[in-house]
């Protein structure tokens, strides 16, 4: 759901997502350009909250493209980020519904703040979701 596909350009030293416009990134060589892919990603996916937007979805890779995968509070916040875009709840009302200030509720959502993924958790519960956890080869 929210695993990006990005496409190498110049030898990987810099890498586009088709599905987030809004992304760029660069590096020395393909290891660098891919090691800097996951922070690129995440800024901007903040732009989308930002201007109160649901994240795009991703689609599957296509030849050549290389998936970067999130981490996992990134995808909780994520996950809790369009569920309420989806019920049309702004950060105040996360607040009310979850009983922590507005201060808090922003950072739950906030994909550039490092929350507790536990917290989220009980966002996320609050608004009648929950997380489920698969491992599988890397």
């Amino acid at each position: 759901m929210f695993e990006y596909a990005i496409k190498l350009h110049d030898d990987g030293t810099w890498a586009d997502c088709r599905d987030i416009p809004e992304f760029a990134t660069a590096g020395d060589d393909r290891d660098d350009t891919l090691a800097n892919a996951a922070d690129g990603l995440v800024s901007a996916l903040s732009i989308y909250q930002d201007q109160g937007r649901a994240f795009p979805k991703s689609s599957l890779p296509r030849r050549g493209e290389a998936v970067i995968y999130l981490p996992a509070v990134v995808l909780a916040k994520a996950a809790l980020w369009d569920e309420m875009v989806a019920q049309g709840l702004k950060k105040a009302d996360l607040a009310r519904i979850v009983g922590v200030s507005p201060t808090i509720a922003g950072r739950l959502v906030d994909v550039l703040y490092n929350s507790k993924i536990e917290q989220v958790e009980k966002a996320l519960a609050a608004l009648g979701k929950r997380i489920t956890l698969s491992v599988v080869a890397a």
